[in-house]
Order: structure tokens, then C-alpha cells, then sequence
């Protein structure tokens, strides 16, 4: 559907999910004008706060997500052919390691889980001689999906020798990789900056539904109001969209929680050539008997030689000398309030570095502290079974597209392109309806709600 010259969208966020409605709107869907509004820098508050990682391996109990996922690599992979891969795609995947046997059967039911899903086939490695193949290290053009199950030991050591040795099952998830999320992001505002697109700064502090529909946004530029006409809003505010979705006077159900990632630089190497590491075991963090000693004399260290939930994960970073890695260990992510800057939780690098060297030992030998790490973090907006909001809103001319909790960088692409199908009332997919608010008014969605399960998140 091309574009109407009378419509005015004004889209409230210049973060991954606001470039990419506005990109989708414009160079798929022909709208002609089109206005991002945001208070501070594109792509500055929480678009680069992630591992910039992406995968379609993902929970039930539909095909929904994974239909999702699938769309948005395709669009990522678009972009990146276009561009000479300046988002720096590429294809290494998700390995899930565990040192725990009894998780074997359940890493072979979630694979098959996946493959059910559309998430591509499984192969499994029981024996040191099963022929497996490697995943290239920076190229997008691989073709292998679906998962490889490696329950072989001597195989593991062979493929992943980083991995601690005590390992004896992985799940390599190989529709899954990680890119530049500023680069996909500035390739996206580049484009429709040329096609027209304006990026108004400011603070969006009100909307004019006269008559039950959008007609105008405020937005507070330095003290003063500016008045812009709008026949549509599209909420993509990211930490701020419970706020913002008050000024339509919507409550949105989704709650906020704080993550932080930290990087580190890696001199050695330790983890120059891995994949996505997730750890699926508890643990606890390895002190030295002296260390834990000191930690456990004292009450205010003391919960730190205690048990740490599973979900330690990290990837490799640049290259030679610039190499680096970023860890992401959510061990305390309950709701919280947004603020920024974040406030920084007590010896999280500490934490984070030696959750990571669980997995990859050869990381202690940062544990002496020359290796200066760098924390940043942002916030999970989310739903109660994290999956993302997207499409219209109660009021007339008013749609959203949010809350992709950790998972915005991957999907961004798919969001936009989903959102910008709704406003312009082009064809749905089939996923369409699973991420729209109305899908809370359904009973059987909601009773299906009380028995979940796994939501996914990292």
C-alpha cells in the first residue's frame, strides 16, 4: 500500500523499535511524512545496552516467536547484503552448555521443541566421530539452522576447547549470531533521513484525542511546547513507554528490569573464537578457599559465595589485539522503576568475570584485576510472558511497538516491519495477532497464561 500524503505519523523514540517503524513506513510502505521524536541521540539509551546477539531458537508454546525471529533475520540479512555487511552479521550461533547429565534429555526435548517450531532440524553427536561442522567465524552465509545436540565430551573438547572440561552436553543453535546493533540502526536512520524523515528533539509530554483519536502531539523543546499534527502515533519509547502510553491514557500491562552487560578486554584470547555462550548450570562463583573464607566473615559480602542462578552468558568481541568480551549475568532482575544513569549493583564485574570463567577457565587469569572492565546496562521492558506489543491501541490512530525485553536488537527489524503493515492496513502475518494488546482480551490466551513455562529470557 503506497503512501497517503495527508497521513502524518509521528513516531515517539528514536531507539531501534522508532528507526525501524519509521524505515518500514517509508522504504516499504511509501508514507511520505513521517516524524521521530526523541528527547536525547538516536540509539543512545538502550539499543546498544544488549549482546547485539540474535537466534530464533525459542520457546513455545506456538510457533509465534519463532515465525517472528525468522522474519527478522531475514530483513537483518537483507540489510546486511545491501550494505557489504556493514552491521558486521554474522553466523557463530548460540551454544548451551551444561555440566549437569540429567539436563541431557531436556536439551534433546528442546531441540526437538524448536525444530516443531520452525526453527530448523536437529542433528545429534553422541560419538567422537560424528561428522559436525564448525560454524564460520565473521561470514552470514551459512547454511546450516536448526541445532546440533553434542553429547559427547571428547567431541565438545575437540570443537569448543575454551569450554570448561567438566562440560558434557551443548546445544549449538545455528541460526544465531550476533551484529553491530548502532550500524544496523544508523544504516536504517541514514536511509530514511534521505527519503525525508525528521528527527524532532524533544520530550513528547502530550496528545490531542479529541474525538476519540490522535490529532495532534505536544512536545517540550528547551521550556516550550511545540504543537505537531499527527493522524498517527506510534509509541516506541522503550523504558519510557508505560509513561508514555499514560499520556493516551492507556495502562500497559509490562513491568521494567534492570540488566547490565559488562566488557572486558581480552589479551589472551580466551574467548576469541567462541560462539554465544550460555551456561544452564547454577553455580557457585570460584573463590579461592582463602577468598571465600574472607567473603563468609563478613555480613555484607557473604551472599557472594553463596548459589547463583543458571543463564551466565557472553560472547567474543573484535579482534587481535582489540580483542574484548561482554558478559551479561542477571542474577537479581526483579521489577524496578526506570532511571537513568542505572544505578550499578555492588561487584558486578567481579560477579560477571567469574560466572564467565565457570565456562571458560582460562578467564581466571584475568581474576587479578588488570583487565579493567567496563559496565553498561539498561532496562528489559517487558510483558509477563515476554513477547513484544505491537499493533493498535484503544485509541483511534494510536499504536505501539514495544516491550522486547531483551530481545530488541534481534527483533527489531520484524517490529517494524509488523507495525508499519498495521498502520498502513497491509496483510498480517500469521504471527500478527500473538504480540497485539487485544490478545489479553482473549480467555483462553489468558488462561493459557497461568501455565506458560519457560519465557525464554537470558
Amino acid at each position: 500500500m503506497m503512501g497517503n500524503s495527508s497521513e502524518k505519523i509521528v513516531i515517539c523514540g528514536a531507539g531501534l523499535a522508532g528507526i525501524s517503524a519509521a524505515y518500514y513506513l517509508v522504504m516499504e510502505y511509501g508514507q511520505q511524512n513521517v516524524v521521530l521524536v526523541e528527547q536525547g541521540n538516536p540509539l543512545s539509551l538502550t539499543s546498544d545496552k544488549s549482546t547485539e546477539a540474535y537466534r530464533n531458537w525459542w520457546p513455545g508454546p506456538d510457533r509465534a516467536m519463532t515465525a517472528f525471529m525468522n522474519r527478522s533475520i531475514d530483513l537483518m540479512e537483507g540489510i546486511a547484503r545491501a550494505t557489504d555487511n556493514r552491521t558486521n552479521m554474522n553466523r557463530r550461533g548460540y551454544l548451551f552448555a551444561t555440566a549437569d547429565r540429567s539436563k541431557i534429555p531436556f536439551l534433546q526435548s528442546a531441540a526437538a521443541l524448536a525444530e516443531a517450531r520452525g526453527g530448523g532440524p536437529v542433528r545429534l553427536h553422541e560419538k567422537a566421530s560424528s561428522a559436525y561442522t564448525p560454524s564460520p567465524e565473521h561470514d552470514f552465509e551459512f547454511p546450516l539452522t536448526g541445532a546440533d545436540v553434542i553429547t559427547d565430551s571428547s567431541l565438545i573438547q575437540q570443537e569448543f576447547p575454551f569450554l570448561a572440561p567438566e562440560t558434557v552436553a551443548v546445544v549449538h543453535a545455528r541460526r544465531a549470531g550476533w551484529l553491530s546493533a548502532q550500524q544496523l540502526g544508523m544504516v536504517m536512520l541514514e536511509a530514511i533521513r534521505e527519503r525525508g524523515v525528521k528527527l524532532l528533539r524533544g520530550e513528547l509530554v502530550g496528545v490531542d484525542t479529541a474525538g476519540g483519536r490522535v490529532r495532534s502531539v505536544q512536545v517540550e523543546q528547551q521550556g516550550e511546547r511545540l504543537s505537531v499534527e499527527a493522524s498517527h502515533l506510534v509509541l516506541a519509547a522503550g523504558p519510557m513507554l508505560k509513561d508514555a502510553a499514560r499520556l493516551i491514557g492507556v495502562d500497559l500491562p509490562i513491568s521494567a528490569e534492570r540488566h547490565f552487560k559488562v566488557s572486558f578486554p581480552d589479551p589472551l584470547g580466551a574467548m576469541r573464537s567462541a560462539p554465544m555462550l550460555i551456561w544452564l548450570d547454577e553455580q557457585q562463583l570460584p573463590w579461592s578457599d582463602d577468598e571465600r573464607a574472607a567473603l563468609a566473615d563478613d555480613d555484607e559480602t557473604r551472599w557472594l559465595t553463596g548459589t547463583f542462578p543458571w543463564g551466565v552468558h557472553g560472547r567474543p568481541e573484535g579482534a587481535g589485539a582489540y580483542s574484548s568480551f561482554v558478559v551479561l549475568f542477571n542474577y537479581d532482575h526483579g521489577p524496578s522503576d526506570p532511571v537513568f544513569p542505572l544505578p550499578e549493583p555492588a561487584h558486578y564485574a567481579e560477579i560477571a568475570l567469574r560466572g564467565m570463567a565457570t565456562v571458560v577457565p582460562k578467564l581466571k587469569a584475568y581474576f587479578d584485576g588488570a583487565a579493567r572492565p567496563f559496565v553498561d546496562g539498561g532496562y528489559y521492558i517487558r510483558t509477563r510472558e515476554n513477547r513484544p506489543l505491537i499493533g493498535p491501541l484503544p485509541v483511534a490512530g494510536a499504536f505501539v511497538t514495544g516491550a522486547y525485553s531483551g530481545f530488541g536488537v534481534m527483533a527489531a527489524c520484524a517490529g517494524g516491519d509488523l507495525i508499519a503493515r498495521h498502520i498502513t492496513q497491509s496483510a498480517l502475518p500469521d504471527y500478527a495477532a500473538a504480540f497485539t494488546l487485544s490478545r489479553y482480551e482473549d480467555p483462553d490466551y489468558c488462561a493459557l497464561l497461568d501455565k506458560w513455562g519457560d519465557d525464554g529470557q537470558l
